[in-house]
C-alpha cells in the first residue's frame, strides 16, 4: 500500500511538469512550426471568413521553387485528385483512399470557387460537410481557401505562395477554427487534434516542397520519403 502511495505521490508531480513542458514550450512550437513572427502575426487570405477564431495555426516553409513550379502540385490536392503529400498510409488506415501523386495531372489543374475538395470519397462511412469542403478564395498562383458549406464554417483552411525572389517560394498554410465548447472536446483538440494537424501539415508542406524543388531541376527522385 505505502509503495504504492509512494509511486503516486512520484508521478503526480511528472504529470504536472510534462503538462507544463508541453503547454509553455512544446504546443507554441508546433502551432508556427516553420513560421516567421510576421508569419504568425500578420493576416492571411481567407482571415475574414473566420472572425475571433478560439485556435489558429500557421505553418511555413521555403521551397527553392519559383511559384509557377509550386502552383500546380497546390491547385491538384484532394482526394480523388493529387492526395493531400502527407502520410497517405495514415489517411488510408481510416479509409479516406488517399493516393498521393508524384507527378502533375493535367486533368486536376482546373480550380475555380465553389468546387469541392474532397478530404474523403463521398462515400465514406462517417462523412460530414466537413469532410468536403468548398474553395472559398482561389487566388490563381497565390492562395487557395477552403472551408466547410454553409455560411458560418466551423474552419478555414488556407494554403498561401509568397516569392521571395524569382527562385524562391514561401509556402504557408494556416488552419483558424472554432473549438469545442465542453471540456473533453477542448481537451481533444489539444491533445489530440492539433498535434495530429501539425503531423499531417508539415509532411504535406515538405511533400510540395519535395515534388517543386524535383520539378524545378527536371529530376524525379523519390518524393514519397520526406
Amino acid at each position: 500500500m505505502s509503495s504504492t502511495y509512494e509511486r503516486r505521490r512520484l508521478v503526480a508531480p511528472l504529470i504536472a511538469i510534462a503538462a507544463l513542458i508541453y503547454w509553455f514550450a512544446v504546443r507554441p512550437w508546433h502551432l508556427r512550426w516553420g513560421a516567421t513572427d510576421e508569419e504568425s502575426n500578420g493576416s492571411l487570405p481567407g482571415d475574414g471568413l473566420l472572425r475571433d477564431p478560439e485556435s489558429e495555426v500557421t505553418h511555413a516553409v521555403t521551397i527553392d521553387a519559383p511559384v509557377e513550379e509550386v502552383w500546380p502540385w497546390l491547385v491538384q490536392i484532394g482526394q480523388g485528385r493529387g492526395g493531400f503529400y502527407s502520410y497517405d498510409w495514415l489517411e488510408n488506415l481510416v479509409g479516406a483512399d488517399i493516393h498521393n501523386a508524384d507527378r502533375i495531372l493535367p486533368a486536376h489543374q482546373d480550380l475555380e470557387v465553389g468546387d469541392t475538395v474532397h478530404l474523403a470519397p463521398e462515400d465514406y462511412s462517417v462523412q460530414t460537410p466537413e469532410s468536403a469542403p468548398e474553395v472559398a478564395v482561389l487566388d490563381p498562383e497565390r492562395a487557395i481557401v477552403l472551408q466547410p458549406p454553409g455560411e458560418s464554417p466551423r474552419w478555414t483552411w488556407a494554403f498561401v505562395l509568397r516569392p521571395l525572389d524569382d527562385e524562391t517560394t514561401r509556402f504557408v498554410a494556416r488552419m483558424r477554427s472554432h473549438g469545442k465548447q465542453d471540456i473533453a472536446g477542448r481537451a481533444a483538440d489539444v491533445l489530440f487534434w492539433e498535434p495530429a494537424h501539425f503531423v499531417m501539415e508539415r509532411k504535406m508542406l515538405l511533400g510540395v516542397k519535395e515534388r517543386a524543388e524535383s520539378s524545378k531541376y527536371g529530376t524525379r527522385k523519390n518524393v514519397n520519403r520526406a
